[in-house]
C-alpha cells in the first residue's frame, strides 16, 4: 500500500489558471488533522496523497490554505458530472426541506423517477428492471445472488460454478472478494468459495493470450462444462489497468453465455455513466448483459448503487425478500436523479469521448518517451492508466509509480494512490466536465513529473 510522507517539503510555487501551490506540502497546519486520523482510524484509511480537502468544484480540489489541484481522480471515479454541482446540491436541499431523510423501502416519488430513468438506459428497457442499493459491493453481491438463484432454480444444484477473471476487483465484502481475482486479498478467507473460479483476463499485456479459447480451455482443465456454470461476471474494464476486453472476445463470451443460458454480468461500478465515452462501457462491445452492476458515478456524490437486470431474473424473489435498509433512500436518490439529468443534458458522455481523443494520445506520447519503464498504457474516454515496470521487464514497479504520483501532487495535479496488481498503475480519471484547456495543462504537468522522476533514476 502506498504510504505518503507527512514531512512538509518546500516545493516550487505554482500559479496557473487551474493550479495553485503556495505552501509546503503537506501543509504544516494540516498535520494535526492527520495525527488525529492516525489515532482514530485504521491504517488502511491513510493511503492517499496528504491533502485535507476543503471544497471541490468542477474538476478542481481546494484546501483551506490557498492550494488547488486539477483533479485526475474524481474522488475514486465518483464525480462524473463534476464536483459540487449546484444542481445536485439544490436537489439534496429540496429533500432536506421536505424533512424526508429515510424511508426504508416505503415508497417515495423520486425513487420511481430514478428507477424509471435507469430503466430507460438498459439494453431493452421493457425487459429490464432496477434494484437500488447503497454500495458497489452490494450491487455485485446482488448480481452473484441473482445469477446463482436463476441457474439453480431453473437447472438444479449442478449449476454451481461462478466464473470471474484474474485481477478482477468487485468490492470488499465476502462474496465480492470471492469473485475477485486478486489472491492476496483473499488470504483471510479459509475453505470458502470453492465454486468461484477465475480465468485469465485477456488484457494483452499481463496476459498476452487474448483468445476466447483460453477461457474455454481453463474451464475444461478444471472439469467444468457449460452445464455447470451458474454465471459469468466481468468488469467492463478491469480497474487495475484499465484493461478492456478485446471486441471479438466480448462477442464470443456473450454468445457462450446466451447459447448456454448462463447469466452474463457486467460490473459497471466504476465504468458506467459516461466514463469511457459511452453511457456504459459494455456498449463498446455491442453486447447485452443480463445483469449490470452500477455505482460510483451514478450520483457524482452520495452513496448509491443499482442493479439493472432482466425482469425474469430480477423477479425471482418475493415482495420484501430482496431489499436493503437504505434501498432508494431519498437523499442519494435525489442526488442521482439530478446527476443523470446533468450527464444527459450537458452531453457529458460525448464530452468524455472528445476529451479522451486529447487525453489518450497525450498520454501515449509521454509513455513512448520511456517505453522501458512505462510499460503499458490503456484507456478510453476519460479513464486511462499507465503501468510502471522495472526497466526492460514487465515486473511491476510500485515505487516508480508512487514517485511520479507524488511529483504530480506537488505540482498541483491530483491522482489517487497508484493501483494495479502491485500498486504499479497510475490511474487517470478526471470528472467528465473537464475542459480541453485543463486537459492540455494537466498533460503538460504529468509529462514534467515523469521527466523529473525518470531523469533522476
Amino acid at each position: 500500500m502506498a504510504r505518503y510522507s507527512l514531512e512538509p517539503v518546500q516545493v516550487p510555487p505554482v500559479n496557473s489558471r487551474f493550479r495553485t501551490i503556495k505552501t509546503k506540502l503537506p501543509v504544516p497546519e494540516s498535520l494535526e488533522i492527520f495525527r488525529q486520523l492516525e489515532k482514530s482510524e485504521p491504517v488502511s484509511m491513510l493511503g492517499q496523497p496528504p491533502i485535507v480537502w476543503d471544497r471541490a468544484e468542477g474538476f478542481q480540489v481546494f484546501d483551506k490554505w490557498g492550494n488547488k489541484w486539477i483533479d485526475w481522480s474524481s474522488g475514486v471515479l465518483i464525480t462524473n458530472a463534476g464536483h459540487g454541482r449546484p444542481e445536485i446540491i439544490n436537489a439534496i436541499r429540496e429533500i432536506l426541506d421536505q424533512n424526508l431523510l429515510a424511508t426504508y423501502v416505503f415508497f417515495h416519488e423520486k425513487r420511481a423517477e430514478l428507477t424509471g430513468l435507469l430503466q430507460e438506459l438498459a439494453p431493452d428497457p421493457a425487459d429490464y428492471q432496477v434494484f437500488l442499493l447503497s454500495t458497489g459491493s452490494e450491487a455485485t453481491e446482488n448480481c452473484i445472488k441473482l445469477a446463482k438463484t436463476y441457474s439453480v432454480e431453473k437447472y438444479g444444484p449442478g449449476r454451481k460454478y461462478f466464473i470471474t477473471f484474474k485481477n478482477a476487483f468487485h468490492g470488499r465484502t465476502l462474496g465480492a472478494q470471492l469473485a475477485g481475482g486478486m489472491d492476496k486479498q483473499k488470504n483471510w478467507i479459509i475453505d470458502e468459495g470453492r465454486t468461484f473460479i477465475q480465468v485469465p483476463f485477456p488484457d494483452g499485456y499481463k496476459n498476452e493470450d487474448i483468445s476466447f479459447e483460453l477461457f474455454l480451455k481453463t474451464l475444461q482443465n478444471q472439469g467444468i462444462n457449460p452445464e455447470m456454470v451458474a454465471g459469468v461476471m466481468t468488469e467492463s474494464y478491469q480497474g487495475v489497468g484499465p484493461d478492456f476486453l478485446p471486441f471479438e472476445y466480448a462477442q464470443k463470451l456473450a454468445s457462450y453465455c446466451k447459447e448456454n443460458d448462463i447469466p452474463l454480468i457486467f460490473d459497471e461500478v466504476q465504468a458506467g455513466f459516461g466514463r469511457s465515452g459511452k453511457m456504459f462501457t459494455y456498449e463498446h462491445y455491442e453486447v447485452k448483459p443480463d445483469l449490470i452492476a452500477c455505482g460510483k458515478g451514478i450520483s457524482s456524490s452520495l452513496p448509491l448503487s443499482a442493479v439493472i437486470g432482466r425482469k425474469d431474473i430480477m423477479g425471482l424473489y418475493a415482495p420484501g425478500s430482496m431489499t436493503s435498509t437504505h434501498s432508494g433512500s431519498p437523499i442519494p436518490v435525489a442526488a442521482a436523479l439530478e446527476n443523470l439529468k446533468i450527464i444527459l443534458r450537458d452531453n457529458l458522455v460525448e464530452n468524455a469521448r472528445k476529451m479522451g481523443d486529447i487525453l489518450i494520445p497525450g498520454l501515449t506520447r509521454i509513455r513512448q518517451k520511456y517505453p522501458s519503464v512505462l510499460g503499458c498504457m490503456h484507456g478510453k474516454g476519460l479513464v486511462a492508466g499507465i503501468q510502471c515496470v522495472k526497466s526492460g521487464t514487465r515486473i511491476p514497479d510500485p515505487d516508480l509509480a508512487l514517485n511520479i504520483n507524488i511529483a504530480c501532487y506537488r505540482k498541483g495535479l491530483l491522482m489517487f494512490a497508484p493501483v494495479g496488481v502491485a500498486g504499479e498503475c497510475l490511474k487517470i480519471a478526471p470528472p467528465l466536465n473537464i475542459t480541453e484547456e485543463a486537459i492540455q495543462e494537466s498533460l503538460l504537468v504529468f509529462g514534467e513529473a515523469c521527466d523529473e522522476v525518470l531523469n533522476k533514476t
